[in-house]
């Protein structure tokens, strides 16, 4: 049997090759049509879905629109208007390989309609699973219309691995959600089955200048209780600058679901921008439990690589060390400015635990226009037993002044309950605290604070440990020899493909040190950071505070209650402890006072 003959594959089959890889399912082709109206200069995108987008998408916008040659060339493989230099090095649009359409197109009912401004008539072009018509006059607005009709009925077996309905739309939804969050100038919609899932306005053009409208846009989209509990971002190092917001650590999820990173305006999902977050937020909250961030790292073009896939979600940085340092430092800082500060969802969702056990689904009348059937007699002998007893208005007087005098944010400890909550007035409310939990984080900053100081201590093996790692992890961790060293592990190449430790940090204690190091040249390979080892130190210092800290059920004086508070002022991110766990929660008196009805 002959050996079969080389030959050029046909055009479309090509083009539905390409496809594979640029549309993976209706969220992928409106997303790289959303990107093109945003590459446009589109004030409005709005996007109709039927069956998820499987039988239709529609993606209308007011951008810059097109002549009829230029939308035969739009729909060839490699044509584009966003490489006039043809350097691959200096993009500043999302869109640029020039695959999106004609992929699209290619396994599609594809119908694309445009009229640029100031022309006297649109052009529509027809393409039928790559077959491609002729531009025809036709009437439209200013900007682009393009309308997708049975996606992948020229490649069925794609089909058969979309989704529901609903599940499909949800991911339309969660991309163009992604790119609105970079862009609050523009509006956007979409309608699914006549239903609107997105509809945001355009921001205001004179909130454009500062952060307000993308906070606005972020409450729209995460929810006003992220925007209420948001730390502002803004940092810059060596030509890269960050901006965003960041949740307090007491607003946390399960998954990492709400964390939005973009790279000059792009929506992306990096490992390492991911784990840099997690580097972060990793002494304040617990390994299953991820914090609320949208970061919007712009960076020099010649910095990053985003020609990494055709999906263009991945990127590469020339030196991740900058932009991972930048990230953490810059999320570290805004979380030590928060202080003792804790999310208000704390204080909302104790108030919403407190249920009134009245028997009445409304509030009973009280105050002076209460209820007027009350028999006289009766009436007197409350107002006797709601006088205040002797000497306790003077010492109520004396209270109230102590807290406005002494600025205490916490207030002045009043009470201990349970031998386990530290009950404290403020001048606008209560405190309760969790003098377990508080205790914890104010040991766990101060070992933090001491190994700053005097460096991490270090213990010699009394035999040396060898440990079998490949070529490759004993490379990698060989050339950040140095580093680890100030971490307090000391280790050397040994052989081919092993290390030798040592010295180990001395707060680590016994640990299992094959483990750690295999972990470490892991996180090293996918990170190209020591990670690991940071990780470790840190969780045994929360350990530590945690075994060593005040434990409920312990008395404490009113002068212990008070030295606890102040100290919780005192102190960065003391208001959760190691865990993300709140150490207070504070009730606002106007609240307490619609609890009984008295507003």
């Amino acid at each position: 049997m002959s050996a079969p003959l080389l030959r050029r594959l046909p055009t479309t089959l090509v083009n539905r090759i390409a496809a594979g890889e640029v549309v993976e399912r209706p969220a992928s082709a409106v997303k790289e049509l959303v990107e093109n109206a945003i590459d446009a200069g589109a004030h409005r995108v709005a996007v109709t879905l039927k069956e998820g987008g499987r039988t239709f998408i529609s993606v209308v916008d007011d951008g810059i629109g097109m002549s009829a040659d230029e939308l035969q060339l739009a729909v060839e493989r490699h044509c584009t208007s966003k490489l006039p230099d043809d350097e691959l090095t200096d993009i500043r649009t999302l869109g640029f390989r020039g695959e999106a359409l004609p992929s699209i197109a290619s396994v599609s009912r594809f119908t694309i309609t445009s009229r640029s401004a100031g022309a006297d008539t649109a052009w529509s072009l027809e393409i039928d699973g790559g077959l491609k018509g002729e531009p025809k006059p036709a009437a439209h607005p200013a900007g682009t219309r393009v309308e997708v009709r049975e996606l992948f009925f020229a490649t069925p077996a794609r089909l058969k691995f979309l989704k529901e309905p609903r599940t499909e739309s949800g991911h339309v939804a969660d991309a163009m959600r992604r790119l609105a969050m970079a862009h609050p100038a523009i509006a956007f919609r979409l309608e699914s089955e006549e239903r609107a899932l997105i509809d945001l306005p355009a921001a205001n053009p004179s909130l454009l200048q500062g952060d307000a409208a993308r906070l606005e846009r972020l409450a729209a989209i995460m929810g006003r209780e992220f925007s209420d509990n948001a730390l502002t971002i803004d940092a810059n190092r060596e030509g890269f600058r960050l901006t965003g917001f960041a949740g307090l650590p007491t607003l946390n999820r399960p998954t990492g679901q709400h964390q939005y990173l973009f790279v000059n305006g792009r929506p992306v999902r990096d490992k390492l921008l991911a784990g840099a977050v997690r580097g972060a937020y990793q002494d304040f909250l617990a390994r299953d439990r991820h914090p609320m961030v949208a970061l919007f790292l712009e960076a020099p073009p010649e910095m990053v690589d985003v020609n990494v896939h055709p999906a263009k979600t991945e990127v590469r940085f020339r030196d991740a060390g900058i932009v991972r340092g930048l990230i953490v430092g810059a999320l570290r800082t805004a979380l030590a400015a928060a202080g003792h500060r804790a999310s208000t969802t704390v204080s909302d969702a104790a108030l919403g635990a407190f249920r009134p056990h009245t028997g009445y689904s409304n509030a009973l009348p009280m105050g002076g226009g209460g209820v007027s059937f009350i028999p006289r007699g009766l009436a007197e002998a409350a107002a006797q037993f709601m006088a205040p007893l002797d000497g306790l208005s003077a010492r109520v007087e004396m209270s109230t002044g102590e807290i406005a005098n002494g600025n205490y944010p916490l207030g002045v400890a009043r009470a201990q309950l349970h031998e386990t909550y530290i009950v404290a007035q403020t001048e606008q409310g209560v405190v309760i605290v969790d003098q377990h939990a508080a205790h914890e984080r104010l040991l766990h900053e101060k070992l933090k604070n001491q190994l700053e100081a005097d460096g991490v201590k270090r213990q010699a093996l009394l035999l040396p440990e060898v440990v079998e790692l490949g070529e490759d992890g004993a490379r990698r961790l060989a050339a950040r020899a140095a580093e680890l060293a100030e971490m307090g592990l000391v280790l050397e190449p040994f052989g081919l493909g092993a290390v030798v430790v040592r010295e180990t940090p001395a707060v680590l204690g016994e640990v299992d040190l094959q483990g750690l190091v295999r972990d470490l040249a892991d996180e090293l390979a996918e990170m190209g950071d020591h990670l690991a080892l940071k990780e470790k130190v840190e969780q045994v210092c929360g350990t530590l505070a945690c075994h060593t800290s005040v434990r409920a059920g312990r008395r404490l004086t009113v002068e212990e209650m008070n030295a606890l508070l102040r100290q919780m002022e005192a102190t960065p991110h003391s208001g959760q402890c190691n865990h993300g766990r709140p150490t207070y929660v504070e009730l606002k008196l106007a609240d307490i006072e619609r609890l009984f009805g008295r507003r």
